[in-house]
């Protein structure tokens, strides 16, 4: 089994402070195309923010994520349980239970033959998984410009080369399921400049740059960005790019 890349245990308070959260109709949709609402697994969990929009919509869910510090400070919902493990073995999921299976922001990470293979285990017949990402945020056409070039040339060399995944919005995946057509869907926030540069320091190759580099390369665009920040907040976004599909009975 591939090795567990620890991107992010370093810095779970953070990524649970600053990511932004994903959008209601995206979890109402969710339940729709499931055959029911009985059991929902979150694969690569992390801080829980899919796994607790789930936990409204169906009986049960279970949550996985191989770090123990992001399960660590994840809230204690009655009918949400979450377990530390790996996306290739959903342990103790019994075979053909579960109504969906998600991976959010996290599928990239994952042994994807191994992990479809296990999603079509614990899925039912009809059972449906849904894998999602996002890229960069969008402000506006100027701060966008300075935004794109620090994600493309001053982090680089930082990005685990696992990244390429999301620049394509996931659709060079092999997806050995019935694809299901999808809504389009996009978290939006309101985000004072500081609260968009803490959300850039959760990224694995800004702490990639600071643990090589030996400084914080967020400063030197935030100087850049300040003149230009729309007003006290502004309006981010952030498309999510989808593949969905459904176990063949």
């Amino acid at each position: 089994m591939t090795a567990f890349k620890d991107h992010f245990s370093g810095h779970a308070q953070a990524y649970l402070a600053y990511r932004p959260s994903y959008p209601d109709q995206l979890f109402s949709w969710l339940a729709e195309i499931a055959p029911d609402r009985e059991l929902a697994i979150d694969v690569g969990c992390g801080n829980g923010q899919a796994s607790l929009s789930l936990a409204r919509h169906f009986g049960a869910v279970v949550a996985f994520d191989p770090s123990a510090q992001q399960i660590e400070h994840v809230p204690v919902v009655e009918n949400v349980r979450f377990q530390v493990g790996p996306a290739e073995s959903l342990a103790g999921v019994a075979d053909q239970t579960a109504s969906l299976v998600i991976a959010a922001q996290a599928a990239h990470w994952f042994d994807l033959p191994r992990f479809f293979v296990e999603a079509r285990r614990v899925l039912k017949p009809g059972g449906v998984i849904v894998i999602w990402c996002y890229q960069r945020l969008d402000v506006n056409q100027v701060c966008d410009v300075e935004i794109d070039h620090f994600y493309r040339h001053t982090l680089d060399n930082f990005w685990p080369a696992e990244r390429v995944m999301v620049d394509q919005g996931y659709s060079e995946i092999s997806f050995p399921f019935e694809e299901i057509q999808v809504p389009e869907f996009s978290m939006e926030v309101n985000w004072t400049l500081d609260a968009a540069m803490d959300y850039l320091r959760t990224w694995s190759a800004v702490r990639r740059y600071i643990e090589k580099q030996g400084r914080d390369p967020v400063p030197d665009l935030r100087a850049k960005l300040a003149p230009l920040w729309p007003g006290a907040t502004a309006k981010v976004r952030f498309p999510l790019f989808i593949r969905s599909g459904k176990k063949s009975s």
